[in-house]
């Protein structure tokens, strides 16, 4: 069979600099930049010495006629990540229709270079449609693992469902990812979407499993240079249950803030300290070109991840950006989060996203949304569970009414979204979202206040964390404890909340047909346990042209 394809790098280039750290983070940067000449120094290279894929390979981006792979290579022991030293190295790509790579239908090579970490994209054109691939990378005579990837139907075609895994919040030091290890076992995925916080940035012991380290993450010091976030990053590609599930499925990521730093925006971050680590710019910049290097991603508009993908005329997907666009946090829940010259999106992304929500003529509009669109106001929580929950948020714990750094920190830009969905009759929008380490579903309302009077614009499932502390975490009781208080609580002062629990971990499997979009709750027995099972316990759907959640008593 011929087919066309084109291999290239879709690397990010963005300058970093080198600003003034504290001590720790002198003497990592100090080793990165003694690594070039300490290297020259070593024997030289065994010949039996060969290249190595120690970081797993993965996919990601589907179209109709193409995918785009990753991987990173060693090409010698000192090339580690974040080092900036090691050969340019050929690596070699196949695609074929089959497991053993006999169908091959396009091939080619790039080279792998220390000024990219010495990580590889290749962008195959030419494919089949709704069509299962296998793919290897070759370097010096070494073969990485063969993965599994799929493309997207093509746009016109009638497609009968689509099925996805939902995942967010990934702390390497809280816990084992056994949610992906559960998700690749299913063996019945189109593709799986992680909705943000795929790496975390703090320095070792920080934030961990309820204050204890399950298991050390690298660098130790919180991350702020190139180095630093290729080192993290690398490290999260070690994990041999997110490697088997990059093998398993193409993936489908936006970022959120611990990509960057805790509640990042525009012009800083929570967690980020102007000149003593550094100027947000370089390390925004930094972060930025670490993930496209790290990552199965396209860089998309200005360089960030809002970009859109179709699935027939089954879905389109949004892919949302809320951090490089918005304005800061409000520092309280004060009238500043209704001023309309503060924004989450941005004004180019807002409008990109009402363009394509009134354009779309698929059955589904799904929105891959890192923060929760949903109003939340937290009701007549006790103080022993109002602090913990503001300490989840970030928020100031002596009072709150909305979790300010989520779209209910933005209210004009969400009324203005809203507004567009209901004045333009455009329905079967579903936000698919993360971080806030609870699980969810919830119909959005046009008016929270007079709920459920008013009407219901869209619909919203937000996944629960992978392993980031949720409440019961913070306060440190048995799991299940907080959310049996809690959750009726939430209920009662957010009544377009149909369910919510705080205090599990997991993930989820959405699977979508022309009559409904379900989502289907798994959660683990122990994220603390590398061989953590896992269960199914809730479902919730929303039937086509209904705008409103309800419960289903059975998994996909």
């Amino acid at each position: 069979m011929t087919s066309r394809y084109r291999s290239s790098e879709a690397h990010q280039r963005l300058n970093s600099l080198s600003p003034r750290r504290r001590t720790v983070v002198k003497a990592a940067a100090a080793t990165a930049v003694l690594a070039g000449p300490l290297a020259a120094t070593l024997p030289a290279r065994a010949a039996d010495q060969a290249p190595a894929f120690l970081h797993g390979v993965a996919s990601g981006d589907p179209l109709p006629d193409g995918i785009l792979l990753w991987t990173r290579v060693t090409p010698v022991p000192e090339a580690t990540p974040g080092s900036g030293v090691g050969p340019d190295t050929e690596v070699g790509w196949v695609v074929a229709r089959d497991k053993a790579l006999t169908d091959v239908v396009a091939k080619g090579s790039t080279t792998a270079t220390a000024a990219a970490d010495h990580t590889v994209k290749a962008d195959i054109r030419g494919l089949a449609p709704a069509t299962d691939y296998w793919f290897r990378f070759s370097a010096g005579g070494t073969d990485s693992p063969v993965a599994r990837t799929r493309t997207a139907p093509a746009a016109d075609a009638a497609v009968s469902s689509l099925r996805f895994g939902v995942v967010s919040c990934a702390n390497w030091e809280a816990g084992y990812f056994a949610a992906y290890r559960h998700l690749a076992a299913r063996g019945d995925l189109d593709a799986w979407l992680h909705l943000g916080d795929y790496i975390y940035e703090y320095k070792s012991g920080e934030y961990a499993a309820r204050g204890k380290v399950v298991r050390p993450h690298a660098p130790a010091n919180e991350i702020l240079t190139l180095a630093d976030y290729r080192i993290r990053h690398a490290k999260y590609k070690t994990d041999p249950d997110l490697q088997a599930l990059h093998v398993k499925a193409p993936v489908i990521a936006i970022w959120d803030d611990h990509e960057f730093a805790d509640n990042a925006w525009s012009g800083g971050a929570v967690n980020h300290t102007e000149g003593a680590e550094g100027a947000w710019s370089a390390r925004q910049a930094a972060a930025k070109q670490a993930y496209f290097e790290w990552m199965p991603v396209r860089p998309a508009i200005a360089g960030t991840t809002y970009r859109r993908l179709r699935f027939g005329k089954l879905a389109d997907l949004s892919l949302l950006d809320l951090r490089s666009f918005r304005s800061q946090q409000a520092a309280t829940a004060s009238g500043s989060v209704d001023d309309p010259d503060r924004t989450l999106t941005g004004r180019a992304q807002l409008d990109w996203l009402k363009a394509g929500l009134k354009a779309s003529d698929t059955r589904w509009r799904l929105v891959g949304n890192s923060v929760m669109i949903s109003p939340f106001a937290v009701g007549s929580l006790s103080a022993d569970l109002l602090k913990p929950l503001a300490k989840l948020l970030g928020l100031p714990q002596e009072g709150i009414a909305v979790n300010t750094d989520q779209w209910d920190g933005y209210t004009d830009d969400r009324r203005e979204l809203l507004a567009h969905l209901r004045s333009n009759a455009i329905g079967n929008t579903v936000f698919l979202t993360g971080d806030i380490h609870m699980a969810w579903a919830n119909d959005v309302p046009v008016d929270a206040g007079t709920y459920p009077l008013s009407a219901s614009a869209a619909t919203e499932f937000v996944v629960t964390s992978v392993t980031s502390d949720n409440l019961d975490d913070i306060v440190k009781v048995p799991e299940g404890t907080v959310s049996a208080v809690a959750s009726p609580v939430i209920r009662a002062a957010n009544r377009h909340v149909h369910w919510v629990d705080t205090d599990r971990h997991g993930y989820g499997v959405l699977d979508i047909t022309a009559d409904r979009a379900q989502m289907d709750y798994y959660v683990l027995s122990d994220r603390t346990d590398a061989n953590a099972t896992s269960a199914w316990v809730r479902s919730y759907r929303t039937r086509s042209g209904t705008q409103k959640v309800e419960r289903t008593y059975d998994p996909v």
